[in-house]
């Protein structure tokens, strides 16, 4: 049984970041077991900014977006001496288990750090992507869902009152999860991911007509990594003449106060990292699959692309 063990936040940050640090913290301190957060993610490992947490300090944030541990790109830790230096500061705290809670890239720094060291590790998904595979869901996908939601309730109406194409772009270069769902919930005219082709002249006739028959408006939603909002807007502006406007979220899809969903889930997640590490285990990640808890190795969580579920893609096409 392990005595000591860290968590930090990496990568991009995702509401629910923070129910699940919590979750690791209050109960590895319920099991009797140090538990110590790192600040600013492989970037704050690197240069020991790292404290001992008791319990108040992770009160009064499961209500927050964002991540109160902080988070940052580190360029270092891509390199094995940067690897072994944060092992080290580990070691040297006598720390001997982590938990790292980030995306694709933060798991798969992780996976390098157990490989060297032998460090026991395990990751929780924390992205909005969706896009973790081996688990259906990841920590602030359904925030930011949620935000797109909001958004294209508003842009609906706009659209109407000027019978304006709306093209909104999201999150998502390497996948179309978030555009996928939030198209399909915000009843998105067409939807364009990276993970299917798609052909905008075909596109346009299809508006033209849909226009001549009395449609008033038409809504787009292009996930980042299937081409920009501005170009595809200005193709359909051209072969249509209908009015075109673009919409590009940003950042603003990263923010607010997490879901009900993202709170329960995250603090489940976090609950299971911390007595799988205070208990020995290593190399796994924490996820969700058809509604319960799931461990996935984490090696092939890294090594191995998350595919688009074809049910959703199938429908986003009935729906039309």
């Amino acid at each position: 049984m392990l005595k000591s063990i860290a968590v930090m936040t990496s990568g991009g940050d995702s509401p629910g970041m923070n129910a699940a640090a919590r979750a690791v913290v209050r109960t590895a301190l319920y099991e009797g077991v140090t538990v110590w957060g790192i600040h600013d993610g492989y970037h704050g490992l690197l240069e020991e900014d790292m404290v001992k947490m008791e319990s108040k300090d992770v009160g009064d944030i499961i209500q927050r977006g964002g991540t109160f541990l902080g988070t940052a790109r580190c360029a270092r830790w891509k390199t094995p001496e940067g690897r072994q230096l944060g092992y080290k500061h580990l070691i040297d705290r006598d720390i001997e288990g982590l938990c790292v809670i980030g995306g694709d890239g933060s798991l798969r720094g992780a996976s390098l750090l157990s490989k060297e060291t032998g460090i026991p590790i395990v990751g929780l998904p924390g992205t909005i992507d969706n896009d973790v595979w081996g688990s259906d869901y990841t920590i602030g996908c359904d925030t930011a869902a949620n935000t797109i939601i909001d958004a294209i309730n508003k842009l609906r109406d706009t659209a109407s009152a000027h019978r304006r194409v709306i093209v909104l772009e999201v999150m998502g270069r390497n996948s179309g999860w978030l555009a996928l769902i939030s198209g399909i919930s915000g009843g998105a005219e067409y939807i364009l991911v990276p993970e299917a082709p798609y052909d905008l002249e075909a596109i346009c006739e299809d508006m033209k007509k849909a226009y001549e028959k009395g449609k008033r408006y038409i809504l787009v939603v292009v996930a980042e990594g299937a081409g920009s909002a501005k170009e595809v807007g200005d193709f359909i502006a051209e072969r249509t003449q209908l009015e075109t406007r673009i919409s590009v979220l940003g950042h603003i899809q990263r923010g607010g106060s997490p879901t009900v969903i993202d709170r329960v889930r995250a603090s489940q997640l976090g609950e299971q990292a911390a007595l799988a590490l205070i208990s020995g285990l290593s190399n796994i990640v924490f996820g969700f699959s058809k509604g319960h808890v799931v461990s996935i190795d984490l090696h092939d969580s890294v090594n191995n692309k998350k595919k688009l579920d074809p049910d959703y893609l199938h429908l986003s096409k009935v729906l039309f």
